[in-house]
């Protein structure tokens, strides 16, 4: 289920934990999109991202890129809802042409929040799910597409 784990994703992890006290599972070292993408342990979210927001805003300082966090789930539907939560996911499915994942989403109008600029947020999901599941994505669409 997991790949290895380099140093420099070690120091990072090692850094949210000492910095937020939460524990992280996986770190991803997004050098495309200069940011560090964190898979926290279920139910430590909140501590991970603190007050308002606080611990984020500190580890963006200490580490001097952005961070995002996205927390563990039991299982494959559950860790893409979290990934592009607040959008609503209404399943995954295998493309029957490629034999890859398909995310659909239920309103259309979600679409863009969920590729995001420049497609960062799909590239988030591909790498999360490559990097925890050994699974790749094909593409996120919405409903009746």
């Amino acid at each position: 289920m997991h790949s290895v784990i380099g140093f420099k994703e070690r120091r990072y992890i090692e850094e949210l934990r000492i910095l937020t006290k939460s524990i992280a599972i996986d770190c991803i070292v997004d050098d495309g999109f200069d940011r560090i993408i964190y898979v926290v342990k279920k139910g430590d979210m909140g501590l991970a991202i603190g007050k308002n927001g606080d611990n984020i805003r500190r580890m963006q300082r200490v580490l001097g890129k952005r961070i995002e966090m996205v927390e563990e789930g039991v299982s494959f539907d559950e860790f893409v809802r979290n990934i592009v939560r607040p959008i609503d996911v209404l399943k995954t499915g295998e493309d029957p042409d490629t034999g890859k994942k398909r995310i659909v989403i239920k309103k259309k109008s979600d679409l863009g929040i969920a590729i995001g600029r420049g497609g960062c947020n799909a590239e988030k999901v591909r790498l999360l799910c490559r990097r925890m599941y050994n699974t790749e994505v094909a593409d996120i669409v919405a409903e009746g597409e």
